[in-house]
């Protein structure tokens, strides 16, 4: 039967098609059972790592959901942390929201430019979903990552939420230690934008379920609907976890990186979400055989990997906790839950980021086996688990192939869906999150906000999705990518990608994701016209959003990264 949400949205949306002057109709009927929403980011998590996604890591609650909801197999986001936040929470490309670059990172020629897209932080010329929801009488809450600026004006609790416990900057410990990624960056955590220190049993999972709860508690008496956004540092590295959770593992990630990128590859092809004539990924350079390791490196990967899905394991955990909760007090059958990872699993070391390279800060953590995972170590998963974790896909975070752009997300409207457990196709973009919220929440995207004009939108509603009034989205809409010289276009099946040398050819190559999602096959040769044609799309794109042609600016920047990959 049509749950009443369901049946009261689409009522009200068939009100507002007839006749623009049938609008309060519409709000009246929306007005009576508004949803709460949930969003929920996992950080660094790669495609395939969760069950639902033919991962081997125990995620109940997420494959609970996927069982609920709806899983999307083609959907896109950024390449990076920051960029994709950004997206998502304005529904803009990242470049019109400022963030065209990484706040934490060090490009002197593109910043002495003072580029608006370039700025590495969240601009006024863009409205977030808070913002506008916050005006349509909800309460807007925000735990864990927020990584789109500092200082005056930049916090969340200046962006429309009313409620806030964050880390303003990209990771770090996960542990009450605040040990920052690198000696040039730090770890402050604010509350509504005062500095606090964390406790000392905090544990970043938890703490950011345990006060998310508290805010939902806190706004319960007014009956207002809430908007929340759960935004989880795991897995970022350093990778840190329990230890009955890391013990959970031990012994599960002996098999090594290729055997586990083939295993994951086969599950997804198993749940028809990738061809099953693809056999194999593109050579990734920065990868050696996991048989040409010694003893000992293999010994201290597979901890690595162990306490990676420990970590996976709790954050999944830590979703049960907040919608075991929402069922307790009543509102889960009213809440609209979306999760979503933010970018590829991360290949990069932590001596790469800046201010490591001497090895100096590094060299204070303590990454005896037996201690890795624990408070006082830093590990990551290196580039050998990332593309494990991005099965079947070509390479990872950071870049814009497959591997880094295209992720996990499953969306769970109010009440039981029609379409529950079923998987979509679509290509869906994390630009189109926040129309879709709009149009669920009955609110209109403004053309101003606080006397500032705003971008238009370029994501569109995915509503007929989710309604089940439609079971694909209208053919032909593109979009576009750059980040770190890495340039994508996506529209329908078809995809241009250009990686500098030496982590791609350097030139524009020409795929079709549907048939080829591995990016094995350049087929410029073959369809000359419309690799031109997608060219031309992005070029079109890049003006629109103000992309800067950096001309080598990052010649540098990410090629070290993955140079010495069994160096551990």
């Amino acid at each position: 039967m049509k749950n009443r949400f369901t049946y009261l949205i689409s009522a009200g949306l068939a009100i507002f098609s007839i006749s623009s002057g049938c609008r309060q109709n519409q709000q009246e009927v929306l007005a009576v059972s508004k949803p709460n929403i949930l969003i929920i980011v996992a950080d660094d998590l790669g495609y395939s790592d969760i069950a639902p996604f033919g991962g081997n890591i125990e995620t109940p609650v997420l494959t609970k959901l996927a069982q609920e909801g709806i899983s999307f197999s083609r959907f896109y986001v950024q390449p990076t942390c920051s960029p994709s936040r950004a997206s998502l929470l304005t529904g803009n490309d990242n470049h019109t929201a400022g963030v065209g670059i990484m706040s934490e990172m060090d490009y002197p020629a593109l910043q002495a430019l003072n580029l608006s897209g370039y700025q590495g932080h969240l601009n006024k010329e863009v409205v977030t979903i808070p913002e506008i929801l916050r005006e349509n009488g909800y309460h807007t809450y925000m735990t864990g990552k927020w990584h789109l600026g500092e200082g005056q004006g930049m916090d969340p609790f200046d962006r429309g939420f009313e409620q806030t416990f964050i880390l303003g900057t990209g990771g770090g410990s996960h542990w009450n230690d605040r040990k920052a990624l690198s000696p040039l960056q730090h770890m402050d955590y604010t509350r509504n934008g005062v500095q606090v220190e964390p406790s000392p049993e905090f544990y970043s999972s938890q703490a950011y379920t345990d006060s998310l709860m508290s805010f939902i508690t806190r706004g319960e008496g007014d009956q207002k609907p809430f908007f929340a956004y759960l935004s989880y540092t795991a897995v970022h590295d350093p990778l840190h976890a329990p230890d009955e959770y890391i013990a959970k593992y031990k012994g599960k990630f002996d098999m090594g990186w290729d055997s586990l990128w083939t295993e994951r590859m086969e599950n997804l092809q198993s749940l028809g979400i990738i061809p099953t004539n693809l056999t194999a990924s593109p050579t990734n350079p920065f990868v050696p055989r996991w048989e040409s390791l010694t003893p000992d490196q293999k010994a201290a990967y597979a901890r690595d990997m162990e306490v990676y899905a420990a970590s996976v394991d709790y954050l999944d955990m830590s979703m049960g906790r907040i919608i075991t909760y929402l069922k307790d007090q009543g509102m889960y059958d009213n809440t609209l839950i979306i999760f979503l990872s933010d970018n590829g699993a991360n290949g990069a070391h932590a001596r790469d980021y800046p201010g490591n390279g001497d090895g100096t800060y590094l060299s204070s953590f303590d990454n005896r086996l037996e201690n890795r995972g624990k408070k006082g170590s830093y590990i990551e998963t290196g580039a050998g688990w990332a593309q494990a974790s991005s099965s079947p896909f070509r390479y990872f975070k950071s870049f814009t192939s497959e591997g880094g752009i295209r992720l996990p997300m499953i969306i769970k409207m109010p009440g039981k869906m029609t379409q529950a457990g079923q998987w979509n196709k679509s290509m869906v973009h994390v630009t189109d999150i926040l129309p879709t919220i709009l149009e669920i929440t009955g609110s209109a995207y403004p053309s101003q906000f606080k006397g500032q004009s705003i971008h238009p939108l370029i994501g569109r509603s995915i509503l007929p999705l989710l309604n089940g009034t439609a079971s694909s989205l209208p053919p032909g809409k593109g979009y576009g990518w750059e980040l770190f010289e890495m340039r994508a276009y996506i529209r329908d099946n078809w995809k241009i990608l250009r990686l500098p040398a030496p982590l791609g050819s350097g030139e524009w190559e020409l795929y079709d994701v549907e048939k080829d999602p591995s990016e094995s096959q350049d087929l410029s040769e073959e369809f000359p016209e419309i690799k031109n044609e997608l060219i031309q799309a992005w070029m079109e794109y890049a003006k629109t959003n103000g992309i800067h042609d950096h001309n080598g600016h990052y010649d540098s920047l990410y090629r070290a990264n993955y140079s010495n990959p069994t160096s551990h």
